[in-house]
Order: C-alpha cells, then sequence, then structure tokens
C-alpha cells in the first residue's frame, strides 16, 4: 500500500488515478461516498460556479450501467463553422474531432477481416501504383502500414500549429489538389517507425485504403459494417471541400452512440451476440507502439496510459476537450464533449472531469 495524505491506496488504483491526467493529480479516496452529493450534483454545482467551462456533456457508463448523464448549454462547432448556442441533449449530434481516428482503425480492423486492406507489415506507397514516382522511391518504401497506424511514418508533418492557421499540414491537405498524394510525398525526416508525430494525414490514408478495398467510402462503409449493427442510424461524416469525409476529424455522433463503441470495445468486439470486430484487432490497436510527446503511449490510433501491460486504459481524444475513455477492466466507458475549439488548454477540462469528479466515485465502488 501507498500512504498519501494519511491515507492508503493500493499501488493499482493509485497508477489509475495517475494515468487519467497528463499531471499527477492526488486524490484522496474516502469512505463517505455513500453521503456525498452523487456526480451529477457535484458537476452541475461546478458548472453553475463557472469550474467547468465549455462542458457539453458527459455521460459514464459503469458495468453496464449509466452512472452519470448531465448536459448543459454553451457554443458549439460543425466542424469549424459556428452553430451558436446549442442546448445540448442526448440526441445531440456533436463533433467527435480526432476521436473520429481512433473509429477509423476500428473500421481497418474490421476490413482487414473481411481481406479488403493491406495487412499491417505491406509496404505503403505500393497501395497507391498511381504515384508512380512515390511507389518507386526506396526512401519512402520503407513506410508500413502499421508505422502509418501508428503515427510513425518518419515525414514531415506539422499538426502544432492552430487549426486556423493554413500552414498547419493538416489544413494543408485539406486544400491540396490531391491529399493522399500530399501525405505521401512529405520530406523524409526520420527512420519509419521511430519517431511518433501526430498526423492527420495518416488517418486520410487509411480511410483511403478501406475506401479502396471495399469499393465506396468511409462513412458509407461505417454504417454499413459498423453504425448499422449497434443502432446508430444517426450521424454525420464531415466531407472537405473535395468531397472525402476526413477521417481524422469529420465524424458527429450523439453521446450515448459513441458510447456504445466503448461498450463494444469492453465487450471485446461484441454486440448483441455478433462478433463485429476481431478481438485480435482490438489486442493490437491497444497494444503500445510509440511514445508520444506528451508522455502517454500510443496504439493503433488509440491513445494509451503511460504504464501498465495491458495499458490501464484507451482513450480517443478530439480537439475541444472531446473523450472517449475505456478501461476495460472496471468496465467503465466515459464520453465527454466540449466546445473549447482551438484551444492549448482544451485537455484540462476533460481530465478535471475524469479525476475529481468520476474516478473518486468509480474507484469506490
Amino acid at each position: 500500500m501507498i500512504e498519501i495524505l494519511g491515507k492508503e491506496l493500493s499501488l493499482r488504483k493509485l497508477l489509475y488515478i495517475i494515468t487519467c491526467s497528463l499531471f499527477f493529480i492526488p486524490l484522496l479516496v474516502s469512505s463517505s461516498f455513500a453521503e456525498a452529493p452523487s456526480i451529477e450534483e457535484k458537476l452541475d454545482a461546478a458548472f453553475h460556479d463557472g469550474e467547468l467551462s465549455g462542458l457539453h456533456s458527459v455521460l459514464v457508463i459503469h458495468k453496464g450501467e449509466i452512472l452519470a448523464e448531465r448536459y448543459y448549454p454553451g457554443a458549439d462547432q460543425r466542424w469549424g463553422d459556428p452553430l451558436g448556442a446549442v442546448n445540448h441533449n442526448a440526441s445531440q449530434l456533436h463533433d467527435l474531432r480526432s476521436v473520429s481516428k481512433s473509429v477509423t482503425s476500428l473500421l481497418y480492423g474490421i476490413a482487414l477481416a473481411e481481406g479488403l486492406v493491406p495487412e499491417l507489415d505491406q509496404i505503403v506507397v505500393e497501395q497507391f501504383p498511381e504515384y508512380e514516382d512515390l511507389a518507386a522511391d526506396p526512401a519512402r518504401r520503407k513506410i508500413l502500414i502499421k508505422d502509418v497506424l501508428s503515427m510513425q511514418m518518419g515525414t514531415d508533418w506539422n499538426e502544432s500549429l492552430p487549426y486556423t492557421d493554413p500552414r498547419n499540414s493538416e489544413i494543408a491537405m485539406e486544400k491540396s489538389s490531391d491529399r493522399y498524394r500530399y501525405v505521401l510525398d512529405r520530406a523524409i525526416l526520420s527512420e519509419p517507425g521511430q519517431k511518433w508525430v501526430y498526423n492527420g494525414g495518416a488517418t486520410a490514408i487509411i480511410a483511403r485504403l478501406i475506401e479502396k478495398g471495399a469499393g465506396k467510402p468511409i462513412d458509407v462503409y461505417a454504417r454499413e459494417k459498423l453504425f448499422t449493427p449497434l443502432g446508430i442510424g444517426d450521424f454525420e461524416w464531415v466531407s472537405g471541400r473535395d468531397g472525402v469525409p476526413s477521417a481524422a476529424s469529420g465524424l458527429r455522433l450523439n453521446n450515448h452512440d459513441l458510447a456504445k463503441l466503448g461498450l463494444l470495445i469492453v465487450d471485446k468486439g461484441v454486440w448483441q451476440g455478433h462478433q463485429i470486430i476481431p478481438v485480435s484487432w482490438l489486442e493490437r490497436s491497444f497494444k503500445p507502439e510509440a511514445f508520444t510527446s506528451v508522455g502517454l503511449r500510443y496504439g493503433l490510433f488509440w491513445w494509451l496510459a503511460p504504464n501498465g501491460s495491458p495499458p490501464y486504459w484507451a482513450a480517443g481524444f478530439g480537439n475541444g476537450g472531446q473523450r472517449l475513455l475505456i478501461d476495460e477492466a472496471n468496465q467503465l466507458v466515459m464520453v465527454i464533449f466540449a466546445g473549447n475549439y482551438n484551444q492549448p488548454n482544451a485537455w484540462q477540462l476533460p481530465v478535471k472531469v475524469i479525476t475529481k469528479f468520476v474516478l473518486p466515485v468509480v474507484l469506490a465502488k
């Protein structure tokens, strides 16, 4: 046991608390939670006190039951286009932003099981024979599918600039005449598979491979193979100016439907008795492939806890404070939607919701 502020925490619980945040946030596990206000009451009070500015909704499902569900009004966007003030609710579609990447990973796993897309050890440029010059480049032939899915392509890419800046690589990709060539012909700066660099273009490449193999856009494939089997009928996958759905950031779902994806993962890819996603793909997706620049590990388009084998949690992160967090061991799924788009400290809001309001209750159960 480890003692903090006079209270004993198991090492397992302590690591869980630490790794759900980018910073160490000590929490006091009290025995009086039964008498304390509920998660929902605490969230309401904090929101009305201005402590949770920009929060749109919180949905917490623990062991198959809803532990907390709250919605708050606030300004929102649709992939950068202002929607004005929105009264958020359970049926309201919301930008997932980069949580879209994690959903794209699930779709690749389904397509791989169907034999529609290349295995992870295949050479990426070989899948794009239309770019003969790139396919003939020995340096680019070192980039494998797994390097794309783990964002270790070794190419020049910069998403550290604001997404309002045309020099941001993802924005430049969206404005290019050919998004796939734009991604594949970036200058090679390091050996593929060695260095993690956040890269929305990688997701565009993976989505294109799904489209090539399935013979249909990723949004259509998603509807047929993932959303319809889960009873998800209302969704939107926003397209760029070229009409191509933005695999990196364009998906819009309501929070209950996003939570279904988390529950699907908790249940090893099975939904109502049907294997939707191969369990082998989920295990492979949550195998750490890289250490990121923010202290977390990274799988195949999934953020992973910095400790644990397997990692204690996996998550999709999205611009503005979007989160899908999954803890299989504790059968815990959390969805957080927020509207702090393009704010550098937007990550602090979901971290606060998770560590201050949710985890103390979950760990006490």
